[in-house]
């Protein structure tokens, strides 16, 4: 047998899903324009997916932030099957925690006692909602249950009776009905459609009172094209369409979650279940924070606050014990952060020109961070695979340093070093020093004082250190560095020349140090130096000094070598 076994990885065994019959689609021609209806199902198909259950104290937490963030129809749970999932229902109602503008829902087999055990759960709430489902798939019915069409159809409209006989003992409860067809999206349309109107025979709904038909891929079997399809050829072909409201409920199976969701939505749905990070069965749930993020960047307000996404993926790791990827979508640590240098320039010459009443435009950012509670610290970070840009960003935002290009190209190499040695990103710190180590030197020489006369014969008189020795050189020219250089030349013979010049303050008080750089030739040799003081005269200075130091520095191990060949 070869290493690659086609008996164990063979693609024959599988069929693709079956379309729906030819209609006239729509779906692909038209825009989103507003939000869903938001169903939160954390508490019930994400908690039944959890290795450990959560603690009725942790459905309470869940269900603080569920509210919080807005949405008005949560999924609180399976009490007739469950005792914690019974005593949390008992607590939202008997405590009050409800919101007016809240509905719960709680989910039930087509059982008489699971119903009626399910009514006896909701006794006292303002609104509920009763959401029955049974499986219809063809598999679910001829290997699991083993019945035709009319057995599964019979089990749906016994359960419905159940459901509209035990409502009226509770006349009191505003109830709203719900039936899933479990496992829609693996069901041939035609008897999805059946089964669906038979439900609705017996609940009776009208415009003024509609039902809830819910079409889930409670298994994800194909695109979400192919969920789209099956969702608009349904609204097209379901009788009395003003009398119901259509929902989905899709998982994650084949990564389709979200976009099967936001499809289906073009496709006439108008309800979307979900759960906060898409936790739940499998692969998980759609995810309500990215299809609300979605609509949000394109300029869809999705009814849900979403400023504080930290807070929410808290509650979540928390109450789940799951944590969240760092590249999730949207609110993922590391979401926002660019390491690569191209990106980091766009992002940060983007970003000085975003104005604020001008719609968002920055490149590679399709959302404004502080939308949802997140600075700009994490957008840019520097490892061994950023650029210029990104550095620059850094110096620019921490310390209000800004590099003139060559400087930029100068920093770089070293910049890139120093993370490769560290195996890991820099702060802006280690940058800064990074800048100071390579381009300033105060050895040999440092300065100690200086005078500049005005006038007609506008010079410097100039006191440094070189070691133990005093030097008091003079020099002309037409501002202070210049007149500088020509002290220095006239001192040792060297030629120094200023190739580029770059100052400015760091701060916007009188208060505020002064950073400089300098590119100098000296000698032929191309130098860079940076150097900070209390005012730009003496930073500009010390800069230049600093290029001298460095220059002597850089020429000592080629005299060496030199030295070696003649020898």
């Amino acid at each position: 047998m070869s290493a690659f076994d086609h008996r164990a990885f063979d693609h024959r065994k599988y069929r693709p899903a079956p379309r729906v019959p030819a209609f006239d689609r729509q779906w692909p021609d038209r825009d989103l324009d507003h939000a869903p209806i938001w169903v939160s199902e954390d508490l019930r198909d994400g908690n039944q997916a959890l290795l450990e259950p959560m603690s009725v104290e942790q459905k309470k937490r869940f269900w603080h932030q569920i509210v919080k963030v807005g949405i008005k129809e949560v999924m609180v749970g399976f009490p007739s099957a469950s005792q914690p999932d019974y005593d949390f229902v008992r607590w939202l109602i008997e405590e009050e925690q409800i919101p007016e503008d809240v509905t719960i829902a709680v989910l039930v087999q087509c059982r008489e006692h699971l119903i009626e055990k399910t009514f006896e759960s909701l006794v006292g709430a303002k609104r509920a909602i009763v959401h029955l489902y049974n499986s219809t798939s063809t598999v679910q019915r001829e290997r699991v249950f083993e019945m035709d069409r009319d057995g599964i159809v019979d089990i749906a409209v016994q359960g419905a009776t159940w459901v509209k006989t035990y409502s009226e003992r509770y006349p009191e409860v505003e109830w709203r009905f719900e039936y899933t067809p479990e496992s829609f999206s693996s069901t041939e349309i035609d008897f999805s459609l059946r089964i669906c109107e038979a439900v609705m025979d017996v609940w009776q709904p009208t415009p003024d009172n509609k039902c809830i038909l819910n079409l889930p891929t409670t298994v994800e079997v194909a695109g979400p094209h192919h969920h789209a399809d099956q969702i608009e050829y349904f609204c097209q072909h379901i009788k009395n369409r003003d009398s119901v409201i259509i929902s989905v409920h899709t998982h994650n199976d084949r990564g389709g979650a979200v976009a099967s969701a936001e499809l289906a939505l073009l496709a006439g749905a108008e309800r979307v279940e979900g759960t906060l990070l898409g936790n739940g069965e499998r692969t998980g749930n759609m995810d309500i924070v990215t299809l609300a993020m979605n609509l949000y960047s394109q300029g869809i307000d999705p009814e849900l606050d979403l400023s504080r996404p930290d807070e929410i993926i808290e509650v979540v790791n928390d109450c789940t014990n799951i944590p969240i990827h760092p590249r999730h979508p949207w609110v993922g640590e590391m979401v926002y952060t660019a390491f690569s240098g191209s990106h980091q320039d766009a992002i940060r010459k983007s970003l000085k020109k975003q104005q604020p009443d001008e719609p968002w435009q920055v490149a590679y950012l399709p959302i404004d961070p502080r939308d949802i509670g997140r600075d700009y610290q994490a957008v840019i970070r520097v490892n061994s695979q950023s650029g210029k840009g990104g550095m620059a960003f850094l110096l620019e935002r921490d310390y209000g340093i800004s590099l003139p290009r060559w400087m930029m190209l100068a920093l770089a190499p070293h910049v890139q070093q120093e993370s490769e040695k560290r195996a890991s990103e820099l702060s802006s710190e280690v940058v800064r020093q990074v800048m100071f180590d390579r381009f300033t030197s105060e050895t040999p020489l440092s300065l100690a004082d200086y005078r500049l006369s005005k006038g007609q014969d506008e010079g410097i008189d100039v006191t440094l250190w070189q070691g133990a020795e005093t030097l008091r050189l003079s020099g002309k020219g037409n501002g202070a560095m210049s007149s500088f250089t020509d002290a220095w030349q006239k001192h040792s013979g060297i030629s120094v020349g200023i190739i580029d010049y770059a100052e400015h303050s760091l701060g916007g008080d009188s208060e505020a140090n002064a950073i400089a750089f300098v590119q100098l030739n000296i000698d032929g040799q191309r130098v860079c130096a940076v150097a900070e003081d209390s005012d730009t005269v003496s930073a500009s200075l010390k800069a230049v000094i600093a290029g001298i130091n460095l220059a002597a520095k850089e020429a000592e191990p080629n005299k060496a070598r030199e030295m070696e060949r003649e020898v």
